[in-house]
């Protein structure tokens, strides 16, 4: 593996009594893209929580570019390149897609709060780009609202790239679109991490898709990480077709 971007160490997070990550570790080299799969209730969408700084971890190390990032908050993390999407949309569903890409950059200094002030004519551009980029431009000035959610994911997406991150967590790009979509979505994403230099940690469900995608696949079960390697060697590695993809 080339020098990772990502390292996890021996992360630890519970809830009450109940332990949703136990000593994970794993990494995620740079300008890569690396899976993560496993059942419901394995402790995936708890670990990309806590690298993105959503809630502290109990124990262990998260590092991002070599710095120790598992004590900062979300803002700051942010700040640094990494941002994540969700399974569930999240944008404004009252404006237009164009809006959508020039809210979600961060506000720096007092000018941005000003919401009345004209955005710079480079980044009203640049968001036509990124809407062109997910195939959304015809629709750039219909309210977020009226999109359909595979449309709505693709303009996260976009919202995502607007910020120009180092990294970008997805969790379950492909859940809820339209399967004539999906094909279309993986080759943008490959396009990100080829053309736009982003590394990628991606959580999937969808075996084709995550095969198709990742180079460097983890599978998790019951908190902790149960095995990795390539595509490959995932889909012949008895724990997880025992774990995950069901026997024959």
């Amino acid at each position: 593996m080339s020098t990772p971007i990502i390292e996890v160490r021996d992360v630890t997070k519970a809830f009450g009594g109940v332990v949703a990550n136990r000593a994970v570790s794993l990494k995620v080299a740079e300008g890569s893209i690396t899976g993560l799969i496993g059942p419901n209730g394995s402790g995936k969408t708890t670990l990309f929580n806590s690298i993105v700084g959503h809630h502290p971890i109990d124990s262990g190390s998260i590092r991002f570019a070599g710095q120790e990032i598992s004590r900062l908050n979300v803002q700051k993390i942010a700040r640094l390149g990494m941002l994540r999407t969700f399974q569930q949309t999240r944008v404004f569903s009252k404006m237009d897609c164009v809006r959508n890409l020039l809210i979600s950059l961060p506000h720096r200094d007092s000018e941005w709060r000003d919401m009345f002030r004209p955005y710079p004519a480079e980044l009203i551009e640049r968001a036509h780009q990124l809407l062109e980029f997910v195939g959304l431009y015809s629709k750039r000035m219909l309210v977020a609202g009226s999109l359909s959610f595979g449309q709505q994911k693709l303009l996260e997406f976009a919202m995502a790239l607007m910020n120009q991150p180092r990294v970008l967590l997805l969790d379950e790009p492909t859940a809820g679109i339209n399967p004539t979509l999906i094909n279309g979505l993986i080759d943008r994403l490959k396009h990100a991490n080829a053309d736009f230099g982003i590394t990628l940690f991606v959580i999937e469900h969808n075996m084709r898709v995550i095969m198709n995608l990742a180079s460097h696949i983890y599978c998790m079960s019951r908190g902790e990480v149960l095995a990795e390697g390539s595509p490959e060697q995932i889909q012949d590695d008895q724990r997880v077709v025992d774990a995950y993809l069901g026997t024959q």
